[in-house]
């Protein structure tokens, strides 16, 4: 078992690095936000391994805490990524993206 902790916990930790490196070095804001997003999943994974050494279940509420504040921060940042870029899903024909099959411009009779 010590040795399943030791190698969790060594890839753990390179991974936080490497999230950190891409923190760091950016370039974008999206690639800043996805550091941030891994640093987050690499920190609950470290309270786990820590959880499972020490054989606490106390610790479940922290890691459900952790994973829904970096999933909610994450979509908040993306959210905020799409908007800044000036993109839009939600628009078609305005944007100049060809139309879909079968799609016309004039709205159908209720």
């Amino acid at each position: 078992m010590v040795v399943v902790v030791v190698i969790a916990a060594v890839l753990v930790a390179a991974a936080a690095l490497m999230a950190l490196v891409r923190v760091e070095r950016g370039p974008s804001m999206l690639d800043r936000a996805l550091g941030l997003d891994l640093l987050t999943a690499s920190l609950v994974c470290a309270i786990a391994i820590e959880a499972v050494w020490s054989r606490r279940t106390e610790t479940v509420p922290i890691l459900l805490a952790l994973s829904l504040v970096g999933f909610v921060g994450s979509v908040v940042i993306s959210r905020f990524g799409v908007r800044q870029s000036g993109s839009r899903p939600d628009v078609g024909a305005e944007s100049g993206a060809p139309a879909e099959a079968g799609s016309t411009d004039e709205e159908e009779p209720v």
